[in-house]
């Protein structure tokens, strides 16, 4: 289970990947669902290759924890993984009545 990337800000997409590994073909079945800090957020497919791709952006910031929980198949047994994204707040760009690096060697403030 990845998410790249782990870092991000508030509505930036994050790329949630799970790789199933099993000696048959993981794909079919009810496919892998993932879950943010518990609540669910899609289930989608398994490919042949055993991987399972969602991409996400989320809305406040916060820690995640994410959770891809492989439903399983005839062939391969249910299994599950988590990682973690911090999601910080977009920053605010500076106020714009007035320099806020040097302008020229010297500060000079506009107001």
């Amino acid at each position: 289970m990845t998410a790249s990337p782990s870092v991000t800000t508030v509505g930036s997409p994050v790329l949630l990947t799970a790789t199933v590994t099993c000696t048959s073909d993981p794909s079919g079945g009810l496919g892998v669902t993932f879950f943010s800090n518990g609540d669910l957020l899609a289930t989608v497919p398994v490919s042949a290759s055993g991987v399972a791709q969602y991409s996400v952006s989320f809305a406040t910031a916060g820690t995640r924890t994410i959770t891809a929980a492989y439903n399983g198949n005839g062939a391969c047994d249910a299994s599950n993984g988590t990682t973690t994204v911090t999601v910080s707040s977009v920053p605010k760009p500076p106020y714009p009545g007035h320099c806020s690096r040097p302008c020229g060697g010297l500060y000079h403030w506009w107001w």
